[in-house]
């Protein structure tokens, strides 16, 4: 068993320091000691690099287990004033002689000074560490607010600090990796109220001045907070017998929350990364060196929007009914015990590896779905069943089943397949359902088939109406599903990353722009409606050219003004799914919210990562049903 921090650090800091554990000498062999202030220096390194040193602190934080293998001193008595000097407390890697001690022991350490990618540390031997049994004066956590420069917290090096101000969980996909959440400091001086780290694309044009001073705020403050280990979750077997730190099935850790210090953490720096520690290694959602307490997750629906109609969009992560096994080539990502429970490459099966696999999938999009309750669903990355010699129709099929019996009772159809379609189509395709109480189809849909498209997935357009309505309370809806911007093609063509922040294929979702918005000017008269939308994935933010494409030719980005975004990505919140609306629909709009269910929760919950961890965090709720969140807009249709 490890030695375990405590989260009453008062325990230990409120009175004089007593040994625990190893007997040691009445008093340390007298030695010529140097100040911890001293090694560290003011500088962003040591001045002391590879010299013998003898220092005397307080242990702070301890890891026998988890990888980082050493602990941390603190100069006695030190914290409740900055000194000039420099940091009051280092690092001492010591694989054999973190085991003997403990947070709040009295120690005294014989070692050898170096940086370590950055970090100032002492390097020593089980032999030269003792602890001691005359009492220290305690440490005291410093208050500080953290500064945003590298030199301003240099000074803070390894100290215990108690930081101070509103933190915001910023990111927590590396949580189900290396168990490394990021926080962000404040609020944004730019985007007025903002917590999280928006993407600056999201809200002002590629390369723009504005742009680049967004992302360099984000970078100031944003920082990491980490678990006391090193693991990597995802590697080697044992690592997953060791339950993912701070999360649970019913403990999350989401985007947009915030997060409040309860314990004083240590000032660290590893990975070229500010980062900090808890005083022991986080096991699990229950420990007791856990040192933040988070915001919980209460909303179990979407905000209201008003109207009579309501419309969606929502992405599926590549329901496939069509799972692994029943192709030949598929290779997979497998759980813990090398079971496959998704599909990785080699064949045209993008989702579930077996039948258990997917029903785990379709359990947590049906729930979501359900909840979501709008009375149209543009549906993004759904299986096109053509591909696999089937009905295109016939995993939309499967899934609408499946939602009325969740629902127990005929509550949703879809819109079928037209007879036209496109010759070559992707493995994956847009769709539409909707509630038969609500609204119903006019004509049959239509799917462009338009070169723009041979990179990306076809569009397609369904004419509703209100039930009990006229012609008045008819529109048009168009689904969308651009070009992604990864797979860069590096060839310096207009497609290729320009580094501007709007990634790879920005041109190729301009013309794809262009096209959907001379599709639904066609298809206005032949479904007599100029009250048209634009739903879906377009793989571009707010602030990119693809929007700026049909915000110019009249549409309106209906979730602009909304204070959530639907997507995260490197740690920085926006949104790729919007509803854009003709001048004749957005005047009807009474609402529209995003529901973050999604991009802002661990991928961990994902039925992707069933049994990836002893901890078992899968449900078959509505969480981390997709990457992307819903969007949903709400409609006020009159007869007149």
């Amino acid at each position: 068993m490890k030695k375990r921090a405590t989260t009453a650090f008062a325990a230990t800091c409120l009175g004089a320091v007593l040994v625990t554990g190893m007997m040691a000498p009445a008093s340390a062999v007298e030695v010529e000691l140097t100040s911890i202030e001293d090694i560290q220096g003011t500088e962003d390194a040591t001045g002391m690099a590879g010299q013998q040193v003898n220092i005397r602190g307080v242990v702070t934080g301890a890891y026998s287990e988890g990888g980082i293998r050493g602990f941390y001193v603190q100069t006695a008595g030190s914290g409740s004033e900055i000194s000039s000097a420099g940091s009051s407390a280092i690092f001492v890697y010591s694989p054999d002689g973190v085991g003997k001690v403990a947070v709040g022991d009295h120690v005294q350490v014989s070692g050898k000074v170096s940086e370590y990618y950055g970090m100032t540390q002492i390097s020593a031997s089980d032999q030269s560490i003792e602890v001691l049994v005359e009492p220290a004066e305690a440490v005291k956590p410093l208050a500080i607010d953290i500064p945003a420069t590298d030199a301003e917290r240099e000074r803070f090096e390894a100290m215990l600090i108690d930081p101070q101000g509103q933190w915001t969980v910023a990111d927590n996909y590396r949580l189900n990796q290396y168990g490394e959440i990021t926080l962000a400091e404040g609020t944004s001086s730019i985007i007025d109220g903002e917590r999280t780290l928006r993407q600056a694309t999201d809200v002002f044009a590629p390369g723009s001045d504005e742009a680049k001073a967004l992302e360099a705020e984000n970078q100031a403050r944003e920082l990491v907070l980490d678990d006391g280990a090193t693991l990597n979750f995802l590697g080697a077997k044992a690592n997953k017998l060791v339950e993912l730190p701070y999360i649970s099935a019913d403990q999350h850790v989401a985007v947009g929350k915030q997060a409040s210090f309860t314990a004083p953490v240590i000032m660290d720096y590893r990975y070229d990364l500010w980062r900090l520690q808890p005083q022991g290694q986080v096991v699990g959602a229950q420990d007791l060196d856990i040192p933040v307490s988070f915001e919980q997750v209460t909303e179990d629906a979407p905000e209201a929007v008003g109207g009579n109609v309501s419309v969606g969009s929502f992405n599926v992560l590549n329901f496939f009914t069509t799972t692994g096994d029943q192709l030949d080539g598929c290779s997979y990502y497998t759980d813990r015990e090398g079971n496959p429970i998704s599909v990785r490459s080699g064949c045209d099966a993008r989702g579930a590896a077996n039948a258990e696999s997917l029903e785990r999938q379709q359990s947590k999009i049906v729930t979501a779905l359900n909840k979501f309750d709008a009375d149209v669903v543009v549906l993004e990355e759904i299986e096109n069943s053509a591909r696999f010699d089937q009905d295109r129709d016939a995993a939309l099929k499967i899934l609408v089943d499946a939602l009325n019996e969740a629902a127990g009772q005929k509550r949703w159809s879809f819109a079928p397949s037209p007879e036209e379609l496109p010759a070559d189509e992707d493995v994956i395709r847009t769709a539409m359902i909707y509630q038969r109480d609500a609204v119903k189809l006019i004509d049959e849909s239509v799917v462009l088939d338009d070169a723009a498209f041979d990179n990306a997935r076809d569009p397609l357009a369904q004419a509703f109406q209100r039930v009990g309505g006229n012609s008045k309370t008819r529109f048009l809806v168009v689904a969308n599903h651009f070009k992604s911007k990864g797979s860069d093609p590096k060839d310096g063509s207009a497609n290729a990353d320009q580094g501007d922040g709007a990634g790879a294929w920005n041109a190729a979702r301009v013309e794809q722009a262009h096209a959907v918005v001379r599709f639904a000017e066609e298809l206005k008269e032949s479904r007599n409606t100029d009250k048209v939308l634009l739903a879906g994935d377009f793989n571009s933010y707010s602030a990119e050219d693809p929007i700026k494409v049909m915000t110019e030719a009249g549409y309106v980005d209906l979730g602009a003004e909304a204070s959530t975004q639907s997507y995260l990505f490197g740690g920085r919140t926006g949104s790729l799914d919007h509803v854009l609306g003709s001048a004749e629909i957005a005047q009807k709009v009474t609402g529209e919210t995003i529901w973050n269910i999604n991009a802002t929760e661990s991928v961990a919950y994902e039925y992707s990562r069933y049994n990836n961890n002893v901890a078992q965090l899968f449900s078959p709720d509505q969480f981390r049903s997709s990457d992307h969140d819903p969007v949903l807009v709400g409609l006020q249709l009159n007869k007149n």
